[in-house]
């Protein structure tokens, strides 16, 4: 696992960050200050999500998901324009991760600048996902639910020929997605984003480990969907299938379920909280 930034003195003798010397991807100074927005947003419904399922381990109840975090914003005063915000912002780190994905890290080689793209693409896909929530929100009036997405989009799929095992496609690719995003906790990889000398000496750790944690916890949500669209799939039934909040809903019915909620529950928290950081410090 890399070392957390900070752990070694810089010429001047300040604390210095020791991951990542890569640069930037970001097209323009615009798009740029957009993503920074919408990365803070990012973070915002993740930080959002946390609490909800913080609230369904302790009372039960509510609905843990983007979709939930989304309405729960617009519920707020200046909602609506806080929304409007969020998106375009979410819209331009998205472009920005998508540029990054198809022509970025050409200061990276082989294999590593794969890996490279390949993580701006799902990050890409992820905002923009989250982008799209809010568009529906703010034109419909209304989020709708990932438990009852995924089980009309997987009813669909299944109704084709050799459904079955496009359903249990998905389910594989969730589980690498899974794996890989506990991946780059455990690696700590994801800090090779941060210019660290924009943050004070005294957060760079925390921040650091706010990320691993993040990461981490947020792949163990992932599993778990993983496992109910596999489910899905072996039974033939679109029920089984579910979003995130199915997803952490099945953790809290788990044996000791509750207090296994609330630690995933504290990982969509330091992830929030991770991104906020990130936003404020990511290589332009």
């Amino acid at each position: 696992m890399s070392a957390a930034p900070g752990s070694t003195d810089s010429a001047d003798g300040s604390r210095g960050p020791t991951i990542g010397d890569g640069e930037g991807e970001a097209p323009n100074r615009a798009v740029e200050l957009l993503g920074r927005v919408g990365l803070a947003g990012y973070g915002l419904v993740h930080l959002l999500v946390g609490v909800l399922a913080v609230q369904i381990a302790v009372r039960g109840g509510g609905q843990a998901d983007q979709q939930g975090a989304v309405a729960t914003l617009a519920a707020e005063p200046f909602g609506f324009v806080l929304l409007v915000v969020i998106v375009v912002g979410l819209v331009a780190f998205g472009a920005w991760q998508g540029l990054a994905a198809a022509t970025g890290f050409r200061w990276a080689t082989g294999w590593d600048r794969t890996q490279r793209r390949i993580g701006a693409a799902g990050t890409a896909v992820g905002v923009l996902f989250v982008a799209l929530i809010g568009v529906q929100l703010l034109v419909t009036g209304s989020s709708g639910s990932s438990s009852g997405g995924s089980q009309q989009t997987t009813a669909g799929l299944l109704a084709l020929p050799g459904g079955r095992y496009v359903v249990f496609g998905i389910a594989v690719v969730v589980l690498i997605i899974a794996g890989a995003t506990a991946w780059t906790g455990i690696r700590g990889s994801f800090a090779e984003a941060i210019d660290w000398s924009r943050l004070p000496s005294s957060l760079r750790t925390p921040v650091y480990w706010l990320g691993v944690a993040g990461h981490v916890l947020r792949a163990v949500a992932f599993a778990v969907m993983a496992v109910l669209f596999g489910v899905a799939a072996v039974r033939a039934d679109p029920g089984q299938a579910g979003g995130l909040d199915a997803a952490l809903k099945t953790l809290a019915a788990q044996p000791f379920g509750p207090v296994l909620l609330l630690v995933v529950a504290l990982g969509f928290v330091a992830y929030g909280v991770y991104c906020g950081a990130d936003a404020w410090a990511r290589r332009i």
